[in-house]
């Protein structure tokens, strides 16, 4: 009796797929190495040095604002080139910035000094704002006084002011010399309001001393007038 042997084929379709799904042994089964955290100890220290530098900055900033000094702050107005009266000034107690501000305990010896600039009330005094000299009170200067009626200078003139001298001609004056001025930006050096009797108003002004003689003549005559040059300090 024959017996027919089926000769062997190739593996089935499944059975290759389960050999290759059973069991991964390729590259494709090894996972890739993660190397280990690198611990930087430098770096942790400089932030934790950074924090701590930052609050002390802040802590140092919060005490130096508590920090006062005493200083002087201008209570009138004062003219530049004019002595700097003790009167103008009161003391004020502000925080300690760095600042070059006049101490207070400075004063008398401020008050022996001139303002370098035109100083007005509210102003904190600093060194750069005063000067040993003045070029207004110096050679070739005259003070002048005034004695004016209500009309012939501005209402609220004040020391350290600017003003133009007029010469304004009285009743036997001719045409051609109706007003002239005799000094264009004079420097107001005081003032004295008039009385409620009807008093003449006193201002003494700064003028050249080439022109001094004609104004104080004209003043004696009630010749002059001042217009004030809010501009110009």
């Amino acid at each position: 009796m024959r017996t027919s042997e089926k000769p062997a084929g190739r593996p089935s379709v499944n059975a290759e797929r389960q050999g290759s799904t059973g069991t991964l042994s390729g590259p494709a089964s090894r996972k890739l190495p993660v190397p280990p955290r690198e611990r930087r100890p430098a770096l942790a220290a400089l932030a934790l040095l950074l924090i701590l530098g930052g609050a002390l900055a802040t802590t140092l900033l919060v005490l130096r604002s508590g920090d006062r000094v005493s200083a002087i702050q201008i209570v009138q107005q004062v003219g530049t080139g004019q002595r700097i009266p003790r009167t103008a000034m009161r003391e004020v107690q502000i925080a300690a910035t760095g600042i070059g501000y006049v101490a207070y305990a400075d004063g008398a010896r401020v008050s022996e000094n001139y303002a370098r600039v035109t100083l007005l009330p509210g102003t904190l005094l600093t060194r750069e704002m005063v000067v040993s000299a003045s070029a207004e009170l110096g050679p070739g200067k005259a003070r002048v006084g005034l004695a004016l009626k209500p009309g012939q200078f501005p209402a609220g003139l004040v020391q350290g002011d600017r003003v133009q001298v007029i010469h304004v001609t009285g009743r036997g004056g001719t045409a051609d010399t109706q007003s002239r001025v005799l000094a264009q930006a004079a420097l107001v050096s005081s003032t004295a309001i008039p009385g409620k009797s009807g008093s003449s108003g006193q201002v003494t002004i700064i003028v050249d001393a080439t022109v001094s003689p004609t104004i104080a003549a004209y003043a004696s005559n009630g010749e002059i007038a001042l217009a004030e040059l809010p501009g110009a300090r």
